[in-house]
């Protein structure tokens, strides 16, 4: 019998050096991070824990794909002048070494221990097989899922939220802002932020606002400030509500708001949960746990299978898997899974766009629906972006990985078949990887494969409810992408050369 159960017993580490110091480049992505350092840490003891467990560690350092891709991502650009992005152009959003870790072509980047204190809370999260899922799908497939709802917030976001919060606080930031859609990052970084004794303030998309009260209050318990967004607090937010006083509110719209409030004051520094180069990097203890987690079980997966909005989870997963990938040890099929409502990677243009409405922020080529677009308010508000990554648009450009978008309904239907065979309630944003899982194993029935299925389970969905309640009434429609409305906003990018 195939395990099912993988996760890890983690001791501290025996010795460290210091490795040799890189000079800081003038351009931001030929910038090098000068703080790395190489870290041995003492390899666990085999504790087997259940009849079905394997034993894995936290990995000591961050993989970064931009080190091992034949062609180097293009260059974020400065909103206002179009050049070539500076290192100093950030500085009055991040503090220096997340700048640097942005910047970086290093392949590792070490994880400062503070940092994996923390995350021992909840790290190594488990790779569990779907057993009677695949029972009651009745598939010769076998599916596996990494499964990060077991951190404080419920989500993979602390992944990124905790060592984003701890270089701000070495830096001597006294206060953060940022954006949310659902709420799993704006939690996130309200428990990251009382920790290391920041001050949190966080500007949540209006329709997951009133959509998820219990975010709000999870926010709040951990210290943080929640307004919905747009907001009258903002000159961005009172431009939007001017045009449209019952906003449901968009990510592009939140992130406004929050990088014009860190802009404004010295004290305060923006923290993004996806999109950018560094916050990928964070996630990449996922796929790094899951390759050794695997390995154990002597399983090798077919096919790996994520959902997209900004991508950070997706990106945790995946990059440590393409980089084996490249290598030519393993050969899967990538594969992102977007909502219909909001299609960046299969209805999006690949060009230089803003990350946010009020046009604040870097231009950053990626597969975007334009800056403008506000795409229905479906229940997974996390995946409610008009821009994908940039840096998976540029694998996806690559050919190193597939995308394909999934209506709601469909979703839901897959979440419920989860949630009745293996007992988890997932968060609507993974629902689109579990019904793209559903669609390969049932393929497999009708073929005879036995493929093996990996998945990312990045979040559970105790505070997500009132979105299952819509389900299981019968009153969840699957919302409709409207072309003339994504031409409409593209037509408002910047059409460069």
């Amino acid at each position: 019998m195939s395990p099912s159960l993988s996760f890890s017993v983690n001791r501290s580490p025996k010795f460290s050096f210091q490795g040799e110091v890189k000079k800081h480049g003038n351009s931001l992505f030929n910038a090098n991070p000068n703080h790395l350092k190489f870290s041995f840490r003492e390899k666990p003891v085999s504790t087997t824990l259940t009849p079905h467990a394997v034993a894995t560690e936290i990995p000591t350092h961050w993989y970064n794909i931009i080190a091992d891709l034949p062609i180097k991502p293009p260059p974020f650009l400065h909103p206002k002048t179009f050049a070539p992005l500076q290192p100093q152009d950030l500085s009055h959003l991040f503090p220096d070494e997340l700048i640097k870790q942005e910047a970086s072509n290093e392949r590792f980047i070490v994880i400062p221990d503070e940092v994996i204190d923390v995350f021992r809370l909840w790290r190594p999260t488990p790779l569990i097989r779907a057993k009677r899922l695949e029972k009651l799908l009745d598939t010769p497939a076998r599916i596996y899922y990494k499964y990060e709802g077991v951190s404080p917030a419920g989500s993979h976001k602390p992944n990124t939220a905790v060592p984003q919060v701890w270089y701000n606080a070495q830096q001597g930031v006294k206060n953060v802002v940022t954006e949310t859609g659902a709420g799993q990052w704006g939690c996130s970084l309200a428990f990251a932020s009382s920790l290391f004794g920041l001050n949190c303030e966080v500007w949540q998309v209006r329709a997951s606002y009133d959509q998820k009260p219990y975010r709000k209050l999870m926010m709040q318990t951990w210290g943080a400030k929640v307004h919905p967004s747009p907001s009258n607090i903002t000159e961005s937010g009172r431009r939007i509500l001017e045009t449209d006083p019952l906003s449901p509110g968009s990510l592009g719209i939140a992130i406004s708001e929050a990088v014009e409030v860190a802009g404004l004051n010295e004290d305060t520094k923006y923290c993004l949960g996806s999109v950018l180069n560094h916050v990928l990097l964070h996630q990449t203890v996922i796929g790094e746990e899951c390759i050794k987690q695997m390995g154990d079980l002597g399983e090798t997966p077919d096919i790996i299978i994520g959902c997209t909005g900004g991508g950070s989870n997706f990106a945790g997963l995946c990059f440590p898997f393409i980089r084996e990938k490249l290598k030519g040890k393993i050969n899967p099929v990538i594969r992102a899974v977007e909502p219909t409502a909001c299609p960046s990677l299969t209805k999006g243009v690949y060009a230089y766009d803003y990350g946010d409405t009020a046009q604040l922020t870097p231009l950053m080529k990626m597969h975007t629906l334009g800056h403008d677009f506000i795409p229905d308010p479906i229940h997974s508000g996390g995946l409610r972006y008009h821009g994908m990554a940039p840096l998976i648009s540029h694998i996806y450009e690559l050919g190193f990985m597939e995308a394909i978008a999934i209506p709601q309904i469909e979703c839901f239907r897959g979440a419920i078949q989860f949630a009745r065979s293996e007992g988890l309630i997932p968060a609507p944003e993974p629902t689109h990887a579990i019904a793209a899982a559903i669609r390969e194993a049932l393929h497999c029935k009708e073929s005879g494969e036995s493929k093996v299925i990996l998945m990312a389970m990045c979040g559970h969905g105790h505070f997500d409810l009132p979105a299952y309640e819509k389900y299981l009434q019968g009153a969840m429609v699957d919302l409709s992408f409207s072309e003339d409305k994504m031409q409409a906003s593209l037509a408002n990018i910047p059409h460069l050369t």
